[in-house]
């Protein structure tokens, strides 16, 4: 197992690397007036995801540079995201941070968000002056995201295709043959983060996800998918593909849906 998800315990022991960047990626009026993590720098998540960006869904390589520079992030550093919706959020960030080169191995997820953080570690008003960087994003050394095409010629082989949406939306419309597993199964309401290994590993493979098989994730905006990725990373499984466009590009192009 990575340490892709890691620990406030971990966190806490490495507040002063100067390689370690911690990044919060709740609204900028909760980083203020909430308080957040000691040296952690705000990105609110609306700054580096949007529907016109040049890539997609992605913000473009120019604005996610801007960002990360800003933020005082370079290439080699490890990064710690946070964000108080179980790591939903922060999944997103850390995603678009491996689509756009950086080093899946020094990406983190805090485990158990700001709340549980909080129960137990200190959090500050006060916000960082970091230097800026001059980030430059690259190509990632293997790209998971798979775009309309490869998707339609996935249906009815042996690609298991997970909807990481709730029930009700896997009901509404799905692409075909598409497991419904809602990305919240995964997490433990009371820890807020996630479930231990053993149980994360039964409801996998009651939902037909299991490593020896290919397996792509689709939700409506790639927000949640992001999540089940980095824990299926977690875990160790290497045969997961992203479809960036989701259920959004899906019917936007036309593609074949089933309800019920």
């Amino acid at each position: 197992m990575s340490d892709t998800f890691v620990s406030a315990a971990w966190l806490a022991d490495r507040l002063d690397d100067p390689d370690v960047r911690v990044v919060d990626v709740r609204d900028a009026w909760e980083y203020d007036g909430i308080g957040h993590l000691p040296g952690a720098v705000s990105v609110p998540f609306d700054e580096f995801r949007s529907s016109a960006g040049d890539e997609g869904m992605l913000p473009g390589a120019d604005r996610w540079a801007d960002l990360l520079s800003g933020a005082g992030i370079a290439e080699g550093d490890d990064v710690v995201a946070y964000d108080d919706e179980h790591g939903v959020f922060a999944a997103r960030f850390l995603v678009t941070a491996e689509l756009y080169g950086h080093d899946p191995e020094r990406l983190h997820l805090l485990d158990g968000d700001y709340s549980a953080w909080s129960r137990e570690h200190e959090t500050t008003g006060e916000a960082p002056d970091p230097d800026p960087t001059d980030y430059e994003p690259g190509e990632p050394v293997r790209s998971p995201l798979v775009g309309f095409e490869e998707v339609e010629a996935r249906l009815g082989g042996d690609t298991v295709i997970v909807d990481t949406r709730e029930a009700w939306e896997h009901e509404e419309g799905r692409l075909p043959g598409a497991v419904q597993l809602d990305w919240l199964e995964l997490v433990d309401p009371d820890t807020r983060g996630l479930k231990p290994r053993e149980e994360l590993e039964s409801i996998l493979t009651d939902h037909g996800i299991t490593r020896d098989r290919e397996v792509l994730l689709y939700c409506n905006t790639a927000r949640r998918i992001s999540h089940t990725y980095l824990v299926l990373r977690h875990l160790g499984y290497e045969d997961v593909l992203f479809y960036e466009g989701s259920l959004t590009e899906w019917e936007e192009r036309g593609g074949e849906t089933v309800e019920g």
